[in-house]
Protein backbone atom coordinates (compact mmCIF):
# COMPACT_ATOMS: atom_id res chain seq x y z
CA UNK A 1 0.00 0.00 0.00
CA UNK A 2 0.88 3.46 -1.20
CA UNK A 3 -0.20 7.23 -0.29
CA UNK A 4 -0.60 10.21 -2.02
CA UNK A 5 -0.20 12.80 0.73
CA UNK A 6 -2.66 15.37 1.59
CA UNK A 7 -0.61 18.41 0.09
CA UNK A 8 -1.22 16.08 -3.51
CA UNK A 9 -4.68 16.11 -3.67
CA UNK A 10 -5.33 19.80 -5.23
CA UNK A 11 -2.96 18.86 -8.24
CA UNK A 12 -4.39 15.37 -8.70
CA UNK A 13 -7.59 16.65 -8.72
CA UNK A 14 -6.93 19.25 -11.01
CA UNK A 15 -5.54 17.74 -14.26
CA UNK A 16 -5.55 14.02 -15.46
CA UNK A 17 -1.99 14.60 -16.80
CA UNK A 18 -0.45 15.10 -12.77
CA UNK A 19 -2.24 11.93 -11.84
CA UNK A 20 -0.42 10.17 -15.14
CA UNK A 21 3.16 11.64 -13.87
CA UNK A 22 2.76 10.49 -10.06
CA UNK A 23 1.76 7.02 -11.22
CA UNK A 24 5.11 7.40 -13.65
CA UNK A 25 6.99 8.74 -10.74
CA UNK A 26 5.54 6.94 -7.60
CA UNK A 27 4.37 3.48 -8.67
CA UNK A 28 5.87 2.22 -11.84
CA UNK A 29 9.21 2.21 -11.36
CA UNK A 30 9.01 -0.25 -8.15
CA UNK A 31 5.67 -2.18 -9.36
CA UNK A 32 5.61 -5.22 -10.10
CA UNK A 33 8.69 -6.21 -7.81
CA UNK A 34 7.10 -4.56 -5.36
CA UNK A 35 4.01 -6.48 -4.27
CA UNK A 36 2.14 -2.72 -4.26
CA UNK A 37 -2.17 -3.70 -4.20
CA UNK A 38 -3.68 -0.69 -2.64
CA UNK A 39 -2.98 3.52 -3.21
CA UNK A 40 -4.46 5.99 -0.62
CA UNK A 41 -5.34 9.17 -2.27
CA UNK A 42 -5.32 11.10 0.95
CA UNK A 43 -5.55 10.54 4.79
CA UNK A 44 -7.80 11.37 7.41
CA UNK A 45 -8.60 14.63 5.34
CA UNK A 46 -11.34 15.45 7.50
CA UNK A 47 -9.02 15.66 10.54
CA UNK A 48 -6.48 17.43 8.89
CA UNK A 49 -5.58 21.67 9.18
CA UNK A 50 -6.43 22.44 5.66
CA UNK A 51 -9.72 20.24 4.99
CA UNK A 52 -9.15 18.98 1.30
CA UNK A 53 -11.60 16.79 1.21
CA UNK A 54 -13.33 18.43 -1.74
CA UNK A 55 -10.60 17.03 -3.67
CA UNK A 56 -10.32 13.37 -2.92
CA UNK A 57 -12.98 12.17 -5.38
CA UNK A 58 -11.55 13.71 -8.04
CA UNK A 59 -8.21 12.75 -7.31
CA UNK A 60 -9.10 9.04 -6.94
CA UNK A 61 -11.39 9.38 -10.41
CA UNK A 62 -7.77 10.37 -12.16
CA UNK A 63 -5.81 7.95 -10.11
CA UNK A 64 -7.82 5.20 -11.55
CA UNK A 65 -8.06 6.54 -14.96
CA UNK A 66 -4.45 6.56 -15.03
CA UNK A 67 -4.35 2.85 -14.08
CA UNK A 68 -7.03 2.22 -16.62
CA UNK A 69 -4.47 3.58 -19.16
CA UNK A 70 -1.59 0.61 -18.08
CA UNK A 71 -4.28 -1.84 -17.12
CA UNK A 72 -3.83 -1.88 -13.89
CA UNK A 73 -7.02 -1.15 -12.32
CA UNK A 74 -7.69 -4.49 -11.55
CA UNK A 75 -4.83 -5.16 -9.68
CA UNK A 76 -4.30 -2.05 -7.54
CA UNK A 77 -7.66 -0.45 -5.84
CA UNK A 78 -8.06 2.96 -4.97
CA UNK A 79 -9.36 4.52 -2.02
CA UNK A 80 -8.66 6.90 1.26
CA UNK A 81 -8.39 6.08 4.82
CA UNK A 82 -10.38 7.79 7.40
CA UNK A 83 -10.38 8.51 10.98
CA UNK A 84 -13.70 7.49 13.31
CA UNK A 85 -14.37 10.55 13.26
CA UNK A 86 -16.29 10.69 10.39
CA UNK A 87 -18.81 8.91 12.06
CA UNK A 88 -21.60 11.00 14.06
CA UNK A 89 -22.31 8.24 16.09
CA UNK A 90 -20.51 4.65 17.29
CA UNK A 91 -22.29 3.22 20.06
CA UNK A 92 -24.48 1.36 19.98
CA UNK A 93 -22.94 -0.23 16.40
CA UNK A 94 -26.10 -0.13 14.62
CA UNK A 95 -26.83 3.19 15.17
CA UNK A 96 -23.49 3.88 13.10
CA UNK A 97 -23.82 6.84 11.39
CA UNK A 98 -21.66 8.96 8.84
CA UNK A 99 -21.44 13.20 10.15
CA UNK A 100 -23.77 14.96 7.68
CA UNK A 101 -21.11 17.74 7.57
CA UNK A 102 -18.75 15.12 5.57
CA UNK A 103 -21.93 14.15 3.15
CA UNK A 104 -20.79 16.32 0.09
CA UNK A 105 -17.50 13.82 -0.39
CA UNK A 106 -18.52 11.09 1.27
CA UNK A 107 -21.51 10.06 -0.98
CA UNK A 108 -19.80 10.41 -4.22
CA UNK A 109 -17.01 8.88 -2.38
CA UNK A 110 -18.97 5.42 -1.38
CA UNK A 111 -20.54 5.34 -4.78
CA UNK A 112 -16.61 5.53 -6.53
CA UNK A 113 -16.13 2.14 -3.73
CA UNK A 114 -18.71 0.39 -4.49
CA UNK A 115 -18.85 0.48 -8.48
CA UNK A 116 -14.54 -0.32 -8.52
CA UNK A 117 -14.78 -2.70 -5.54
CA UNK A 118 -12.24 -0.81 -3.55
CA UNK A 119 -12.65 -1.14 0.58
CA UNK A 120 -13.90 1.68 2.88
CA UNK A 121 -10.42 2.40 4.68
CA UNK A 122 -10.58 3.23 8.19
CA UNK A 123 -8.32 3.77 11.02
CA UNK A 124 -9.58 2.36 14.25
CA UNK A 125 -7.77 2.82 17.91
CA UNK A 126 -9.79 1.75 20.88
CA UNK A 127 -6.40 2.41 23.17
CA UNK A 128 -8.50 6.14 22.28
CA UNK A 129 -12.05 5.08 23.37
CA UNK A 130 -10.48 3.92 26.57
CA UNK A 131 -8.31 6.93 27.55
CA UNK A 132 -11.06 9.45 27.12
CA UNK A 133 -13.59 7.13 28.31
CA UNK A 134 -13.14 5.56 30.80
CA UNK A 135 -15.50 5.65 33.03
CA UNK A 136 -17.49 4.18 30.10
CA UNK A 137 -15.16 2.01 28.01
CA UNK A 138 -13.24 -0.89 30.21
CA UNK A 139 -9.27 -1.41 29.56
CA UNK A 140 -10.53 -5.68 29.33
CA UNK A 141 -12.90 -4.34 26.65
CA UNK A 142 -10.36 -2.44 24.60
CA UNK A 143 -7.60 -5.36 24.84
CA UNK A 144 -9.84 -8.01 23.84
CA UNK A 145 -9.76 -9.72 27.19
CA UNK A 146 -13.38 -8.63 28.33
CA UNK A 147 -14.89 -11.78 30.04
CA UNK A 148 -18.66 -10.07 29.92
CA UNK A 149 -20.08 -8.77 26.51
CA UNK A 150 -21.80 -6.03 25.66
CA UNK A 151 -25.39 -5.96 23.93
CA UNK A 152 -26.66 -4.07 21.26
CA UNK A 153 -29.93 -3.03 21.95
CA UNK A 154 -31.26 -2.63 18.33
CA UNK A 155 -29.73 -5.80 17.37
CA UNK A 156 -29.23 -8.66 20.44
CA UNK A 157 -25.34 -8.55 18.95
CA UNK A 158 -22.89 -9.75 21.55
CA UNK A 159 -20.00 -7.53 21.83
CA UNK A 160 -16.64 -8.53 23.67
CA UNK A 161 -14.54 -6.22 22.25
CA UNK A 162 -13.98 -2.59 21.08
CA UNK A 163 -12.75 -3.28 18.08
CA UNK A 164 -15.30 -5.64 16.91
CA UNK A 165 -18.07 -3.10 17.76
CA UNK A 166 -16.06 0.24 16.23
CA UNK A 167 -15.63 -2.02 12.74
CA UNK A 168 -19.45 -3.01 12.68
CA UNK A 169 -20.20 1.09 13.79
CA UNK A 170 -18.77 1.33 10.18
CA UNK A 171 -20.60 -1.45 8.34
CA UNK A 172 -23.92 0.25 9.79
CA UNK A 173 -23.18 3.72 8.91
CA UNK A 174 -22.29 1.74 5.37
CA UNK A 175 -25.92 0.22 5.22
CA UNK A 176 -28.01 2.88 6.16
CA UNK A 177 -26.86 4.98 2.91
CA UNK A 178 -27.81 1.21 1.12
CA UNK A 179 -23.51 0.44 0.52
CA UNK A 180 -24.00 -2.88 1.27
CA UNK A 181 -21.32 -4.40 -0.98
CA UNK A 182 -18.28 -2.32 0.06
CA UNK A 183 -16.03 -4.10 2.33
CA UNK A 184 -14.06 -1.89 5.69
CA UNK A 185 -9.98 -2.55 5.66
CA UNK A 186 -8.75 -1.65 8.99
CA UNK A 187 -5.55 0.67 7.60
CA UNK A 188 -3.87 2.05 11.15
CA UNK A 189 -4.66 0.09 14.48
CA UNK A 190 -2.51 -0.50 17.85
CA UNK A 191 -1.96 0.69 21.22
CA UNK A 192 1.33 2.97 22.47
CA UNK A 193 3.92 1.48 25.07
CA UNK A 194 4.89 4.64 26.61
CA UNK A 195 3.10 7.35 27.66
CA UNK A 196 2.75 10.36 29.86
CA UNK A 197 1.65 9.77 33.89
CA UNK A 198 -2.25 10.62 32.63
CA UNK A 199 -1.65 8.04 30.19
CA UNK A 200 -2.11 5.46 32.19
CA UNK A 201 -2.93 2.50 29.60
CA UNK A 202 -0.02 3.02 27.69
CA UNK A 203 2.15 0.20 28.63
CA UNK A 204 4.35 -2.41 26.95
CA UNK A 205 2.25 -5.26 28.76
CA UNK A 206 -0.74 -3.32 27.37
CA UNK A 207 0.34 -3.16 23.93
CA UNK A 208 1.41 -6.77 23.75
CA UNK A 209 -1.98 -7.60 24.51
CA UNK A 210 -3.81 -6.00 22.48
CA UNK A 211 -1.46 -6.35 19.07
CA UNK A 212 -1.40 -9.93 20.06
CA UNK A 213 -4.81 -10.81 21.01
CA UNK A 214 -5.39 -8.44 17.40
CA UNK A 215 -3.77 -11.04 15.60
CA UNK A 216 -5.05 -13.88 16.83
CA UNK A 217 -8.56 -12.48 16.05
CA UNK A 218 -7.79 -11.47 12.32
CA UNK A 219 -6.05 -14.74 11.59
CA UNK A 220 -8.77 -16.91 13.07
CA UNK A 221 -11.55 -14.84 10.76
CA UNK A 222 -13.93 -14.72 13.07
CA UNK A 223 -15.64 -11.46 11.82
CA UNK A 224 -17.47 -9.01 13.81
CA UNK A 225 -20.74 -9.74 15.14
CA UNK A 226 -22.46 -8.14 12.57
CA UNK A 227 -20.34 -9.93 9.76
CA UNK A 228 -19.52 -13.07 11.02
CA UNK A 229 -16.52 -14.56 8.73
CA UNK A 230 -15.98 -11.73 7.21
CA UNK A 231 -12.26 -11.37 6.23
CA UNK A 232 -10.83 -8.64 7.30
CA UNK A 233 -7.09 -6.93 6.29
CA UNK A 234 -6.00 -4.91 9.03
CA UNK A 235 -2.58 -2.71 9.54
CA UNK A 236 -1.15 -2.40 12.27
CA UNK A 237 0.84 1.40 13.06
CA UNK A 238 3.31 1.09 13.59
CA UNK A 239 6.59 -0.52 13.00
CA UNK A 240 8.60 2.23 14.64
CA UNK A 241 8.62 4.22 17.71
CA UNK A 242 8.88 8.03 16.38
CA UNK A 243 10.85 9.36 18.46
CA UNK A 244 11.05 12.93 17.41
CA UNK A 245 7.01 13.12 16.85
CA UNK A 246 5.89 16.27 18.77
CA UNK A 247 2.73 15.98 20.72
CA UNK A 248 2.11 13.81 24.00
CA UNK A 249 4.65 10.83 24.91
CA UNK A 250 2.55 8.20 23.71
CA UNK A 251 2.16 9.68 20.20
CA UNK A 252 6.31 8.67 20.04
CA UNK A 253 5.65 5.36 21.14
CA UNK A 254 3.10 3.08 19.07
CA UNK A 255 6.23 1.29 17.36
CA UNK A 256 7.21 -2.72 17.59
CA UNK A 257 11.10 -1.28 16.99
CA UNK A 258 13.36 1.58 18.77
CA UNK A 259 14.82 3.64 16.12
CA UNK A 260 18.06 1.43 16.70
CA UNK A 261 15.96 -1.75 15.63
CA UNK A 262 15.29 -3.17 19.08
CA UNK A 263 12.29 -4.79 19.81
CA UNK A 264 9.99 -2.62 22.51
CA UNK A 265 8.29 -6.05 23.25
CA UNK A 266 7.59 -9.33 22.05
CA UNK A 267 4.91 -10.13 19.59
CA UNK A 268 4.08 -13.08 17.61
CA UNK A 269 2.52 -13.15 13.96
CA UNK A 270 1.55 -16.57 14.10
CA UNK A 271 -1.74 -16.23 15.98
CA UNK A 272 -0.54 -18.55 18.97
CA UNK A 273 0.77 -16.22 21.54
CA UNK A 274 3.80 -13.45 21.86
CA UNK A 275 7.69 -14.68 21.26
CA UNK A 276 10.77 -12.26 21.54
CA UNK A 277 10.99 -10.91 17.77
CA UNK A 278 14.86 -10.64 18.24
CA UNK A 279 15.98 -12.84 21.27
CA UNK A 280 17.20 -15.84 19.59
CA UNK A 281 16.64 -18.49 22.71
CA UNK A 282 12.93 -17.62 22.49
CA UNK A 283 11.96 -18.72 19.22
CA UNK A 284 10.16 -21.39 18.85
CA UNK A 285 12.23 -23.71 16.82
CA UNK A 286 11.58 -27.22 14.93
CA UNK A 287 12.93 -30.09 15.76
CA UNK A 288 16.08 -29.40 12.75
CA UNK A 289 14.75 -31.97 10.50
CA UNK A 290 12.40 -29.63 8.82
CA UNK A 291 13.01 -27.30 5.88
CA UNK A 292 11.10 -24.42 4.01
CA UNK A 293 10.29 -24.32 0.38
CA UNK A 294 8.49 -22.51 -2.03
CA UNK A 295 4.82 -23.12 -1.44
CA UNK A 296 3.37 -24.56 -4.50
CA UNK A 297 0.53 -22.04 -4.78
CA UNK A 298 2.28 -19.07 -4.88
CA UNK A 299 2.50 -16.78 -7.90
CA UNK A 300 5.46 -15.81 -9.77
CA UNK A 301 4.97 -12.71 -8.95
CA UNK A 302 5.01 -13.15 -4.70
CA UNK A 303 7.98 -15.83 -5.29
CA UNK A 304 9.94 -12.98 -7.18
CA UNK A 305 9.52 -10.45 -4.20
CA UNK A 306 9.85 -12.96 -1.58
CA UNK A 307 13.26 -13.73 -3.51
CA UNK A 308 14.02 -10.09 -3.58
CA UNK A 309 13.60 -9.89 -0.09
CA UNK A 310 15.42 -13.06 1.11
CA UNK A 311 18.70 -12.22 -0.64
CA UNK A 312 18.33 -8.96 0.28
CA UNK A 313 17.11 -7.40 3.47
CA UNK A 314 17.30 -10.65 4.79
CA UNK A 315 20.57 -11.18 4.36
CA UNK A 316 20.97 -14.06 2.61
CA UNK A 317 23.77 -15.77 0.84
CA UNK A 318 22.26 -16.37 -2.32
CA UNK A 319 25.72 -17.46 -4.27
CA UNK A 320 24.48 -21.08 -4.64
CA UNK A 321 21.61 -19.90 -7.06
CA UNK A 322 23.32 -17.41 -9.04
CA UNK A 323 24.41 -18.95 -13.04
CA UNK A 324 27.07 -22.05 -13.18
CA UNK A 325 26.43 -22.17 -9.13
CA UNK A 326 24.98 -25.77 -7.95
CA UNK A 327 21.93 -24.82 -7.18
CA UNK A 328 21.20 -22.15 -10.39
CA UNK A 329 19.19 -25.53 -12.20
CA UNK A 330 16.67 -25.73 -12.49
CA UNK A 331 16.59 -22.43 -13.44
CA UNK A 332 12.80 -21.26 -12.13
CA UNK A 333 11.47 -19.15 -9.39
CA UNK A 334 10.25 -22.01 -7.10
CA UNK A 335 13.51 -23.81 -7.25
CA UNK A 336 15.50 -20.62 -6.37
CA UNK A 337 12.92 -19.06 -3.94
CA UNK A 338 13.27 -22.63 -2.02
CA UNK A 339 16.98 -22.13 -1.89
CA UNK A 340 16.69 -18.50 -0.48
CA UNK A 341 13.85 -19.48 1.74
CA UNK A 342 15.28 -22.61 3.49
CA UNK A 343 18.60 -20.66 4.31
CA UNK A 344 16.82 -17.89 5.88
CA UNK A 345 14.89 -20.52 7.72
CA UNK A 346 17.46 -22.29 8.99
CA UNK A 347 19.17 -18.80 9.91
CA UNK A 348 17.16 -18.07 12.03
CA UNK A 349 16.43 -21.00 14.11
CA UNK A 350 14.02 -23.01 11.81
CA UNK A 351 11.44 -21.16 13.88
CA UNK A 352 7.70 -20.97 12.12
CA UNK A 353 7.14 -17.39 11.81
CA UNK A 354 10.69 -17.43 9.49
CA UNK A 355 9.12 -19.68 7.24
CA UNK A 356 5.79 -17.47 6.37
CA UNK A 357 7.46 -14.74 3.44
CA UNK A 358 3.90 -13.95 3.14
CA UNK A 359 2.15 -16.83 3.03
CA UNK A 360 4.69 -18.37 0.38
CA UNK A 361 6.84 -20.65 2.10
CA UNK A 362 5.81 -23.91 3.88
CA UNK A 363 8.00 -26.49 5.70
CA UNK A 364 8.42 -29.86 4.80
CA UNK A 365 10.27 -33.36 6.68
CA UNK A 366 12.32 -34.38 3.57
CA UNK A 367 15.31 -32.98 2.65
CA UNK A 368 14.94 -31.18 -0.76
CA UNK A 369 18.78 -31.67 -1.67
CA UNK A 370 19.62 -32.57 -5.09
CA UNK A 371 22.65 -33.45 -6.70
CA UNK A 372 25.40 -30.98 -5.54
CA UNK A 373 22.84 -27.99 -4.36
CA UNK A 374 22.67 -28.76 -0.83
CA UNK A 375 19.97 -27.40 1.69
CA UNK A 376 20.99 -26.63 5.24
CA UNK A 377 19.49 -27.35 8.22
CA UNK A 378 19.89 -26.15 11.89
CA UNK A 379 23.34 -26.81 13.18
CA UNK A 380 24.50 -27.63 9.92
CA UNK A 381 25.09 -23.78 9.58
CA UNK A 382 26.19 -21.02 11.42
CA UNK A 383 22.85 -19.57 12.95
CA UNK A 384 22.60 -15.33 12.70
CA UNK A 385 20.21 -13.72 14.86
CA UNK A 386 17.90 -11.90 12.73
CA UNK A 387 14.18 -9.94 12.91
CA UNK A 388 11.69 -12.58 11.93
CA UNK A 389 9.07 -10.14 11.44
CA UNK A 390 11.11 -8.17 8.67
CA UNK A 391 8.11 -9.65 6.46
CA UNK A 392 5.47 -7.34 6.80
CA UNK A 393 2.67 -9.47 6.45
CA UNK A 394 1.81 -12.95 7.61
CA UNK A 395 -1.17 -14.35 5.46
CA UNK A 396 -3.56 -16.99 7.30
CA UNK A 397 -3.80 -18.70 3.86
CA UNK A 398 -1.18 -20.82 5.26
CA UNK A 399 -3.20 -21.22 7.95
CA UNK A 400 -6.80 -22.31 7.17
CA UNK A 401 -6.90 -21.23 3.18
CA UNK A 402 -8.59 -18.26 3.31
CA UNK A 403 -7.45 -14.49 2.41
CA UNK A 404 -7.69 -12.55 5.97
CA UNK A 405 -4.36 -10.65 6.40
CA UNK A 406 -2.43 -9.00 8.93
CA UNK A 407 0.41 -6.23 8.14
CA UNK A 408 2.91 -4.05 9.94
CA UNK A 409 2.43 -0.49 8.26
CA UNK A 410 5.01 1.57 8.51
CA UNK A 411 4.43 5.29 7.74
CA UNK A 412 7.55 6.92 9.07
CA UNK A 413 10.21 5.09 7.03
CA UNK A 414 8.52 3.18 4.53
CA UNK A 415 9.72 2.40 0.77
CA UNK A 416 8.14 5.34 -0.98
CA UNK A 417 7.34 7.18 2.13
CA UNK A 418 4.64 8.65 0.39
CA UNK A 419 1.99 8.89 3.42
CA UNK A 420 2.48 10.83 6.18
CA UNK A 421 -0.38 10.30 8.73
CA UNK A 422 -1.14 12.50 11.46
CA UNK A 423 -3.13 11.29 14.37
CA UNK A 424 -5.31 13.97 16.21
Amino acid sequence: MIGVPNSDLLSLSQFQSNADSWLKNSVLPYYPATKITYITVGAEVTESPNNASSFVVPAMTNVLTALKKLGLHKKIKVSSTHSLGVLSRSFPPSAGAFNSSHAHFLKPMLEFLAENQSPFMIDIYPYYAYRDSRSKVSLDYALFEASSEVIDPNTGLLYTNMFDAQIDAIYFALMALNFRTIKVMVTETGWPSKGSPKEIAATPDNAQTYNTNLIRHVINNTGTPAKPGEELDVYIFSLFNENRKPGMESERNWGLFYPDQTSVYSLDFTGRGAVDMTTEANITRSNGTTWCIASSKASQIDLQNAIDWACGPGNVDCTAIQPSQPCFEPDNLASHASFAFNSYYQQNGASDVACSFGGTGVTVDKDPSYDNCIYTRVGSNKTVTSNTTAISSTSSSSQNGNSSSIFTFLLVTCLFALMHIQRH
